[in-house]
């Protein structure tokens, strides 16, 4: 093993620590005779290993290395504070040292107080007054160290030998006693490697603030199965159960059904006494709530899954003593919630390295993998997602096994079946669910709605009740990403799945969901599908696809949900549309092969349709009403020159028919429709009235160039959030006007058409100077941007971002990233938007700076869109909601002279726009979402989730 890792492993955490003596003795020699020789031979008496320093008389000035080693090798120190303790110079050094490790080592310390006052060494009186003001003579900067020890030290609940009443065989036993309940060894067993370990901890400790606070303290510790939440908790009792008058680690609360053997733990921990029993839980908590209320104590309770359990171990702040600190794992976010606790811990998954570490000692003993194992442990990292638990048990199945059986294992269990050990405990959380629907929701998220829209998701779903999605995340089941994608765990995924499989693993024709592409096309080409399929998703991506016959759904009468890709069937629609379920919300069919939607197409349950890349060209007007259809995609539909009648869809509310290139004219809209995308459709001349779209937010018809105007749309535009033209240059300058002066923002995003020129009634303004906001805007209700760029290359693609500087306020102010596109190279675009006054909070009199770029990933500078005229408009009257642009407050940097006047540049370095690089490159979490907003618009998605 190597010498680090052997150092990393001795110091992981107190728990691991090995101490050279159990008792370390700090007296002053005026009790060397009596009490302390006494006490130290008692001690060795049980069999304690005692240290005592032998060389009093030889004490220099200074305490030895040796002597601070010996306090730090030690379990417990016991200080025995008598009458001329405090003349000690070397015992106030111990002492201060007793307690530093007590702070960073969890070390116990029982403080004795013999023939002397506990107040007195408290405040520093009677003889330790007299000892300080000889101190504060000859040691004046260590004078205040040493009262500080002394306060907190005589805080600590200890032995007072004036209640003995002068019975010093009696006062000796009273202290061995106490030393040998301290000492019992209560450390519980962590992990044989704590990788990891410590860096958790100690942040969890942060929060604890052991030594600070006053005040009942509660920390949740919250997290998914196997992240090692138990192991962290027992880590964090043995590193400061010590510092506590008692402590008591309460496992596994989930298994006790009737919770009184959890309540006789914690009473029978606290109170150090076997022979109390509770028979009833109400009777237990009340004993709990009376006996512990005055006790500063650390209890952590160990995997809680209801409120009754915390309920019936009495976790109040009443119920423990001034400084407790109670710690409480969970899968439950909201059950802590409930509680209000002062922190809620996220536990973190471990990183790759951590991770191959950990792996690596489970496998190969060390903790690294051996040359010809790295890959594939890198490849069972990956597949493990950071999960302690999985790593571990994965790690002890593979020892000793080949490479190749490592491969093969890897596979099975990416392909089909988890390691059954992995799966159970992740099983607690899904069935720890009370609602079947809740069940059902995350069985389809687990295996066909991961990386989707939450929203999207919940309409599809028919689940109205945000709660359903709020258990799931609680249970660390579900999370949602920054964008409200539904994200899953790997190992939770393959959870999911497996308890699909479970319910019949011989008949796949009766699981309740297909995913698994080789049993999706066996069940289609046997036609062995049964009423209990819900869910089937097939991507064929192979060259040679086979064929199905459409009457493979005959029997599928529960199917709610279908998403296939590539799949090629014999018959006609009319057979389609005859076989497929009613019961249909979900219909993602990409690549469809057939020409057409029938007439007689009433699947009325559907929510969603996305037929895009398909070779579909008519689809027929029905009597059929789609009530229920909320999306429909038809984007990259090439061959599509027929639309449906759209009032027959009245709560429609996303449209995409991305790139329809032979579609000339799009009908009447429904008047719910919230999102229309039509980039790309070269060959589209009229568009329907919008003066009634009143729900309209964005609006896609990026190059239209055929297209002249649309009417109604300068009536549409206040509940609008983003309007993109860009490449319609065939737009009459009447339209363009009306739309730039109606245009009202109030979203993310902006307007964006063809444009040269910045309008009239704009002020330009040069990047390198200021304007000066007249006196009478005293209430400003915003700033208007408009900025004309253009492309050195087509197809372009970037995030533009806007710099404002007060340098009479000295704020500045950075505006999120919006994406813009270019479609053909040197054409010019404008860009048209509102910056709120909420926050940029610009008053009359200011002068200010606006200077804007484009940026790309965050990795390049290659960028091909350019600033090319910037003007702005003073808002006086327009009240723009607060959030019409994401608006980031930065450290103001404008180079600005006494006066206020802007510097003007003097060289390339120092230029405005080398100056604006820096300050827009200067924030990391702009840099990523201009890079996923750039990866946005280069790659164009086809699914609408």
């Amino acid at each position: 093993m190597p010498n680090c890792q052997l150092m990393k492993m001795a110091s992981s955490s107190s728990s691991s620590k090995c101490s050279k003596y159990d008792v370390f003795l700090s007296f002053r020699g005026e009790t060397r005779k009596s009490l302390t020789d006494n006490l130290y031979c008692t001690l060795k008496d049980h069999r304690f290993n005692v240290f005592i320093d032998e060389n009093e008389l030889t004490r220099g000035e200074i305490i030895t290395p040796a002597l601070k080693q010996a306090v730090k090798d030690s379990r417990l120190a016991a200080i025995i504070f008598s009458s001329g303790y405090a003349e000690s110079r070397w015992c106030l050094d111990e002492l201060v040292e007793i307690l530093a490790s007590r702070r960073t080592m969890g070390q116990m310390v029982l403080p004795i107080f013999y023939n002397i006052d506990p107040s007195d060494v408290r405040h520093q009186r009677g003889a330790f007054a007299e000892a300080f003001r000889r101190h504060q003579e000859c040691f004046p900067k260590m004078v205040q160290t040493w009262k500080d020890a002394l306060k907190e030290a005589a805080e600590l609940a200890g032995e007072d030998f004036s209640v003995t009443d002068g019975y010093k065989g009696r006062f000796v036993r009273k202290i061995v006693d106490e030393i040998t309940r301290k000492l019992k060894n209560t450390n519980l067993a962590v992990a044989p490697n704590p990788v990891g370990i410590d860096s958790r901890v100690q942040e969890i400790g942060n929060h604890l603030d052991v030594e600070g606070s006053y005040d009942v303290r509660i920390i949740g510790i919250w997290g998914m199965g196997g992240l090692g939440k138990t192991t962290v908790a027992k880590a964090i009792f043995n590193k400061y159960q010590g510092m506590f008058q008692c402590a008591s680690f309460i496992p596994n609360v989930r298994e006790d059904k009737t919770l009184v053997d959890s309540q006789n733990t914690l009473l029978s921990d606290v109170l150090r006494s076997g022979n109390i029993k509770v028979s009833r839980a109400d009777e237990g908590t009340e004993d709990i709530k009376r006996r512990l209320g005055n006790l500063k104590v650390l209890v952590i309770i160990d995997d809680v899954d209801s409120v009754d359990q915390l309920d019936a171990l009495g976790i109040e702040r009443d119920s423990f003593g001034p400084r407790s600190r109670i710690v409480i794992t969970t899968r439950n976010e909201h059950l802590l919630e409930a509680l209000k606790p002062d922190k809620i811990c996220h536990l973190p998954a471990m990183n790759k390295e951590e991770s191959l570490e950990l792996l690596s000692w489970r496998a190969f003993s060390k903790n690294y993998p051996n040359e010809e194992y790295v890959q594939v442990s890198r490849e069972v990292v990956e597949y493990c997602g950071g999960l302690p638990l999985a790593l571990q048990d994965l790690g002890t199945y593979l020892r000793a096994k080949s490479t190749s059986e490592w491969k093969s294992a890897l596979g099975k269990w990416k392909r089909s079946r988890p390691y059954p050990a992995v799966h159970k405990r992740l099983k607690i959380s899904y069935d720890g669910l009370t609602d079947d629907d809740v069940k059902s929701m995350f069985l389809d998220i687990s295996c066909f709605f991961i990386g989707m829209n939450k929203d999207y998701v919940m309409k599809i779903l028919d689940q109205h009740d945000c709660n359903t999605i709020r258990e799931l995340h609680d249970q660390c089941l579900v999370t949602v990403d920054t964008e409200g994608n539904l994200m899953m765990h790997g190992l939770i995924r393959d959870t999911g799945r497996e308890i699909v499989r479970e319910k019949s693993p011989d008949i796949l024709g009766k699981r309740c969901r297909l995913w698994d592409h080789e049993d999706v096309k066996r069940v289609l080409r046997t036609k062995t599908g049964r009423e209990e399929v819900q869910g089937l998703s097939l991507d064929l991506s192979e060259r040679h696809k086979p064929s199905f016959s459409t009457e493979a759904f005959r029997e599928m009468h529960g199917l709610r949900l279908l998403k296939l890709k590539g799949v090629q069937f014999t018959g006609h629609c009319e057979d389609l549309s005859e076989h497929l379920s009613k019961e249909l919300r979900w219909l993602c069919w990409l690549e469809f092969p057939m020409k057409g939607i029938p007439r007689d197409f009433n699947q009325t349950n559907l929510v969603d349709i996305d037929l895009s890349h398909s070779n579909i060209q008519v689809w027929e007007d029905s009597n059929v009403t789609l009530e229920k259809l909320k999306f429909l995609n038809l984007g990259y539909c090439n061959c599509l020159i027929r639309l449906p009648d759209f009032s027959k869809i009245p709560n429609l509310e996303r449209l995409i028919l991305k790139d329809c290139k032979n579609l000339q004219a799009i009908p009447a809209l429904p008047k719910n429709l919230e999102i229309l995308e039509a980039d790309e459709c070269i060959a589209l001349e009229k568009m329907p009235n919008f003066s009634e779209m009143s729900r309209m937010r964005e609006l896609h018809l990026n190059h239209s160039p055929k297209l002249s105007d649309i009417l109604g749309l300068d009536k549409a535009l206040n509940s609008m959030t983003r309007v993109h033209m860009e490449g319609c240059t065939n737009l009459t300058a009447a339209f363009k006007e009306a739309i730039l002066q109606e245009w009202s923002a109030s979203g993310n995003g902006g307007l964006f058409l063809p444009g040269n020129e910045i309008p009239s009634w704009f002020t330009p303004i040069d990047p390198q100077g200021e304007i000066v906001v007249p006196q009478s805007f005293g209430d400003l209700k915003a700033l208007t941007v408009c900025i004309i760029y253009s492309s050195d290359d087509s197809q372009s693609g970037g995030s533009l971002c806007i710099r404002v500087a007060n340098c009479t306020q000295n704020t500045e102010f950075l505006i999120s990233p919006m994406r813009a596109t270019a479609i053909t190279s040197h054409e010019n675009y404008l860009w048209l938007g509102h910056l709120s006054n909420y926050k940029l909070n610009v008053k009359g009199g200011d002068k200010i700076n606006v200077g804007a770029r484009f940026v790309g990933p965050a990795a390049t500078d290659d960028i091909h869109l350019r600033v090319k005229k910037i003007g702005i408009n003073l808002e006086k009257e327009k009240l723009i909601n607060e959030y019409a642009l994401e608006c980031q407050s930065m450290p103001y940097s404008s180079e600005c002279n006494e006066d206020g006047n802007h510097k003007a540049a003097r060289s390339d370095d120092s230029s405005h726009e080398n100056q604006s690089r820096k300050r827009l490159r200067s924030d990391p979490s702009v840099e990523r979402k201009a890079e996923e907003e750039t990866d946005e618009i280069m790659q164009e998605g086809s699914s609408m989730g």
